[in-house]
């Protein structure tokens, strides 16, 4: 009996993988396809002004979610569509830990590198009573403030599979978030000679405040080199607090379920991969790589890259599982949370450089 068992699940189990990638393809295909219009509308917006504002990432969202609006994917499309949402963005994540070394973020010295910690800290503690204030959902509140206090879009990306997210919480927050970002990219060059701040100061203010990294670069570069170094400096300390943040959640979250199901304690101690996704695991792994030296440089900018077109596919998928009903009504209450704990931020990233007492 046991022989005969064998060999009948076997082709079943054959079956079930070869028809796996077939499952999967029209989904997919609609996000790569989704994807390929926001990388071209993208090159348009640069071409046209001279400056990209809205990145392929959020385009892909927007895109995504106008589909979804005119048109609802049927049970045919929606397993490649979670795979997209899923799966890849925990590749993403996976690889996004390339990108992270420890050379640059020792050389800015202990003082500020535990200032900014401690900002990103007490600000998504801070942002997320706002949220709750406001009468968010408890998942957007914390996406927002993971978005807000770390680095916009792929903290959201990150957070929201640790949380278990929906696809509606992660489009409105990244949505709102991008569109705010934006704004400060347009309006914190006009700081510096409001508040008196020399370049230095404001690549700090700067690197604290804006979201991604090419933002910050926009942001710093009417005030010169001094500003952009210091911003891009300052801001990948912030986005090394990723990995932190995220197992700190995946290990919160874990124990919460536990408790509302009741789980009596197991015996024993239970496996890593129980305790934290295999995605934060890689993160992390490769992020000692980098600061190590492991990884060879020419890897890099393939590795941002993959980063990038891994995450706006996962966007695009997003945003055909959103409906706009949805997010439209949660707006009022997303953006005045984005803005409060953005206004907080500025305040206590502006305390800081005072604080440590950067000319």
């Amino acid at each position: 009996m046991p022989v005969e068992h064998k060999s009948v699940a076997s082709p079943a189990r054959s079956q079930h993988l070869l028809a796996w990638p077939r499952r999967i393809a029209p989904g997919l295909l609609l996000c790569l396809l989704v994807t390929a219009v926001a990388i071209g509308l993208e090159r348009a917006e640069a071409a046209v002004f001279g400056a990209t504002w809205l990145e392929a990432l959020v385009l892909a969202i927007l895109v995504g979610t106008a589909i979804r609006t005119a048109w609802t994917p049927g049970p045919a499309w929606r397993a490649g569509i979670g795979f997209s949402a899923k799966t890849l963005l925990e590749i993403a994540v996976f690889v996004l830990g390339a990108s992270i070394s420890a050379t640059m973020i020792i050389a800015a010295g202990p003082y500020l590198i535990v200032g900014i910690a401690g900002i990103v800290i007490v600000a998504i503690f801070a942002s997320y009573g706002i949220g709750r204030a406001l009468r968010l959902p408890h998942r957007m509140a914390l996406l927002v403030a993971c978005g807000n206090s770390i680095c916009g879009n792929s903290a959201i990306a990150a957070v929201a599979p640790i949380i278990g997210a929906d696809g509606e919480d992660v489009a409105a927050s990244i949505a709102f978030t991008a569109v705010l970002g934006v704004l400060v990219v347009l309006g914190l060059p006009l700081l510096p000679a409001v508040l008196h701040l020399s370049h230095l100061q404001y690549g700090v203010l700067a690197g604290l405040t804006v979201y991604a990294v090419p933002q910050v670069l926009a942001a710093a570069a009417p005030l010169g080199p001094v500003a952009v170094q210091m911003g891009t400096l300052v801001k990948l300390v912030r986005v090394l607090m990723l990995g932190p943040v995220v197992l700190s959640l995946s290990l919160l979250t874990r124990r919460l379920r536990a408790q509302a199901a009741d789980h009596p304690p197991t015996a024993g101690r239970p496996k890593l991969s129980k305790l934290v996704p295999w995605f934060i695991i890689g993160f992390l792994a490769l992020a000692a790589c980098r600061s190590l030296g492991l990884i060879p440089y020419p890897l890099l900018a393939p590795a941002a890259l993959t980063v990038n077109v891994l995450t706006t596919i996962s966007m695009a998928a997003l945003g055909l599982g959103t409906d706009l009903k949805t997010v439209a009504g949660a707006g009022p209450r997303v953006i005045a949370a984005v803005t409060g704990s953005l206004a907080l931020l500025m305040v206590m990233s502006f305390a800081l450089i005072r604080a440590v007492g950067i000319a």
